[in-house]
C-alpha cells in the first residue's frame, strides 16, 4: 500500500480548482489547513501499519486517538470472552455429581427426554445399511470425546450410581427383570460394564427387587433315609468279616464302561 507525500498532496490541492481560479485569503487558509491535515496523515500512517501487523486485533481506539486527540473512543474490535463458568452452571454440576438421582426429576431432565429413557430416542452413526453388531470400547479416551457418543456419555449429568434407581431401571426389562444388552440402548462396553456392576450392588442392597430363580429340588438329595444320613447300624461281628457300611464292599465296574472311558482318556492315559 502507498500514500501520497508532500509533493503529491500539494500537486493535487493545486489541480483541484478549476483553470479561472481566483485565489483568495480564504482560499488561502482553506488550503493551508488541507496541507496541514495530509501532513498529519503522512507522518501518523507508517505509525499505525507497523501496530496493525506487530497486532491485527489492534482496538479502534487506538486510531482515533492518533488522529483526533480530543476524542475518546469506548468501542473495541473484539471482547474476549470469560473461561469462567457461571454459578449457576458450576452448582448443578456440583450438585448431581454428589447426587445423581435429582437430574432425574430436574426441569432439564424433562425437557429433554420427558418420559422416556435416555437411550429411546439414539441412533448411532454408521457407514453402510448395516449397524454395527457391537457398541464401541469407549467414547471418551482422555479429554477428547468421539463423535456421537452412547447416551451416557453424551450428558454429563447423567451418572450411574447404585443409588440412582430410576436410571437403573430404565436399563432393567420390566417384565423379565433382565438387564438390556448394549447392541439395543447404544450403550459403550465401559458404561454397560459399570451398568451391570451398579445394577448388581443396587440389588445387593436390596434397592432393586430382582427374582430367584427356580430350581427343581430332588427329594433323595434331602431325605434322610440313607445309612449315610441316618441311624448308625449296630456294628457288624468280627468274625464275619463284612466292612461297618455296605457301600464299603468291593464294587466291580462294567468292563464296557471302563473300555469307553480309557478310549476317552486315551490321550491321557500313561
Amino acid at each position: 500500500m502507498s500514500f501520497f507525500g508532500h509533493a503529491q498532496i500539494n500537486n493535487v490541492l493545486l489541480h483541484i480548482s478549476p483553470v479561472n481560479f481566483q485565489p483568495s485569503a480564504v482560499n488561502v487558509k482553506m488550503a493551508a489547513s488541507i496541507r496541514g491535515i495530509g501532513r498529519i496523515l503522512c507522518r501518523v500512517t507508517p505509525l499505525l501499519l507497523q501496530n496493525i501487523r506487530q497486532n491485527k486485533s489492534l482496538p479502534v481506539r487506538l486510531w482515533t486517538r492518533a488522529v483526533f486527540p480530543g476524542v475518546q473512543s469506548s468501542l473495541a474490535l473484539c471482547t474476549a470472552a470469560s473461561p469462567e463458568i457461571p454459578s449457576d452452571a458450576g452448582e448443578a454440576l456440583a450438585r448431581y455429581k454428589d447426587r445423581p438421582w435429582d437430574y432425574l426429576e430436574s426441569e432439564e431432565y424433562i425437557a429433554l427426554y420427558g418420559t422416556s429413557p435416555v437411550w429411546s430416542d439414539y441412533r448411532r452413526n454408521h457407514k453402510g445399511g448395516i449397524p454395527p453388531q457391537k457398541t464401541r470400547k469407549t467414547c471418551i479416551r482422555g479429554d477428547k470425546i468421539c463423535g456421537n457418543p452412547c447416551p451416557i456419555c453424551r450428558d454429563s449429568n447423567v451418572i450411574i450410581n447404585y443409588q440412582n434407581v430410576k436410571l437403573l431401571q430404565q436399563f432393567i426389562s420390566p417384565n423379565t427383570g433382565i438387564v438390556y444388552d448394549s447392541t439395543r440402548t447404544g450403550v459403550c462396553q465401559k458404561q454397560q460394564k459399570q451398568l451391570n456392576q451398579a445394577i448388581g450392588t443396587a440389588r445387593d442392597h436390596g434397592l432393586l427387587p430382582f427374582q430367584v430363580p427356580h430350581v427343581d429340588f430332588s427329594g433323595e438329595d434331602y431325605s434322610n433315609c440313607h445309612d449315610a444320613v441316618g441311624s448308625t447300624p449296630p456294628p457288624p461281628t468280627i468274625t464275619s468279616g463284612d466292612p461297618w457300611y455296605r457301600w464299603y464292599h468291593t464294587i466291580q465296574p462294567d468292563e464296557t464302561e471302563v473300555a469307553k472311558v480309557k478310549k476317552t482318556y486315551k490321550a491321557y492315559l500313561k
